[in-house]
């Protein structure tokens, strides 16, 4: 047997398979787009942009309760994402 031969009958390595730099077409090993309950920076205070949108799209749906001004990265993210939603965006 050849060692093309064996490299073809050989089984993936699923560290291979599932690592997006290696493998990065499959929406599984997307890297891009987590929950942000799984964000390691998640519970940090939300940035300025995240409270400038947040506090933009509240008052456009007239939802004062949707900005909160000691949100954290995820919470904030979240609750723009919902308003997008809400607003059709």
């Amino acid at each position: 047997m050849s060692q093309t031969d064996r490299k073809t009958d050989r089984h993936p390595d699923p560290a291979e398979v599932a690592n997006p730099k290696i493998n990065p077409t499959g929406a599984d090993n997307s890297n891009r787009i987590k929950d942000p309950d799984e964000w390691v920076t998640g519970h940090e205070p939300m940035t300025g942009a995240q409270a400038s949108y947040l506090k933009t799209l509240s008052e456009q749906a007239h939802d004062s309760e949707a900005y909160e001004p000691d949100l954290d990265k995820a919470e904030a993210s979240k609750r723009i994402d919902q308003l997008k939603q809400e607003a059709g965006r």
